[in-house]
């Protein structure tokens, strides 16, 4: 299951709101509905996430949230790390090669410091921004 599709099963659980029903009201198949919950589709186009938030009523911030965990929701992902350090290479075979044999606190440990990571990445980045901006 992706961030996203868990999301999507909490939001339609909280609304009493069966998949059948849904996907009638999106016009899609239960089908395709069920795949996107459980991860064995890819994300969904800009268009339907926006039928999906307006079907279930979401607004502003948690529109946004699922927003981003649709971004971070592709099942299959290739990573490219050509022109990046032997390290970043060795990361991303690493994840691809264990992922799998991790258990969930494991994961809950190493998902944590990269996203650490990345939100010390995003700031730097949003720093050379508005240095830029500045001058």
């Amino acid at each position: 299951m992706t961030p996203f599709g868990a999301k999507i099963r909490e939001l339609r659980a909280q609304r009493g709101v069966t998949q059948q029903d849904m996907a009638r009201a999106l016009g899609v198949s239960s089908a395709y509905l069920s795949a996107l919950e459980h991860g064995r589709r890819g994300r969904p186009t800009w268009a339907m996430l926006q039928r999906i938030i307006g079907y279930l009523n979401v607004i502003w911030d948690d529109a946004e949230e699922l927003e981003r965990l649709c971004e971070l929701s592709h099942p299959r992902i290739v990573v490219e790390t050509a022109g990046l350090s032997a390290n970043a290479t060795r990361l991303a075979n690493r994840l691809a090669e264990t992922i799998g044999s991790l258990d969930p606190e494991e994961i809950g440990r190493v998902l944590a410091e990269l996203e650490r990571g990345a939100e010390a990445a995003e700031a730097r980045l949003r720093a050379r921004r508005e240095a830029r901006r500045s001058r």
